[in-house]
Formats: C-alpha cells, sequence, structure tokens
C-alpha cells in the first residue's frame, strides 16, 4: 500500500492546475499488482479539465488493462477529497466496486469501497 501512496502523492507533482492551483494525483493497481498513474490537467475553460482518476483509468484502458484491485487518491487539502461524480462514473464502469484510498499531504489515509461513495450508479444494465 505504501508504494500506491506514494506514485498518487508522486502523480499529484505533475499536475497542471495553473486556475485552481488545486493538485490531485490518482494511482490505480491493476489486478496485476502494476499501476496506473495520473494527475489533473485543467483548462482554461475548466469543462475541459480532466481529473486525476480519470487520466490514470484511460491510460490504464489504453494500454489494454481491463481489471484493477484500487485507486490512490492524493489532494493537496487538509481534508479527504473523494472523487468527482463523474469520476465515480468512469471508475465504477471501469473498474466496479473497487476500494478507494484517500490520501492527504500528512499522509493520513481514508478507505472506501466505490459504492459507499456511489450507491446507486448508472451502467449498462440500464441499456438492456
Amino acid at each position: 500500500m505504501q508504494a500506491l501512496l506514494s506514485a498518487a502523492l508522486k502523480a499529484r507533482e505533475n499536475a497542471f492546475a495553473p486556475y485552481s492551483n488545486f493538485k490531485v494525483g490518482a494511482a490505480l493497481e491493476d489486478e496485476t499488482g502494476l499501476v496506473h498513474t495520473g494527475c489533473n490537467v485543467e483548462n482554461a475553460t475548466y469543462g475541459l479539465t480532466v481529473c486525476a482518476e480519470r487520466v490514470a483509468v484511460l491510460k490504464a484502458i489504453s494500454e489494454g488493462v481491463r481489471r484493477f484491485r484500487r485507486i490512490v487518491v492524493a489532494a493537496d487539502s487538509p481534508s479527504f477529497t473523494p472523487p468527482c461524480g463523474a469520476c465515480r462514473q468512469i471508475l465504477w464502469e471501469f473498474c466496479g466496486d473497487i476500494e478507494i484510498v484517500l490520501v492527504n499531504l500528512k499522509g493520513r489515509t481514508k478507505s472506501f469501497q466505490l459504492s459507499e461513495l456511489f450507491p446507486s450508479p448508472f451502467d449498462d444494465s440500464f441499456l438492456r
């Protein structure tokens, strides 16, 4: 777990957040133990900003990974920062009910199952 926490904190350093100055890093562990990182990348329009969690998931998916164990999300706020709604949807769709570990810059952590943060998700079962 320590390596995953460190990877998320290191990914946070690469964030491109010139507008909000709110840097976030994510480290997504796949079923083989390989770690896929992401950071938030802001855009002047804000609406085109991509969160760290989505970057990590999309990078992994683009490399053929389809099964995941957990994700660590590191933010520079004193409180724990859970994934936004869009990230919860992407995480649910591509990762299922994985463990979400939140870490702040003081190294404190808090864990959830995604279903705790996203109790009534929309998924492909509604499209059948």
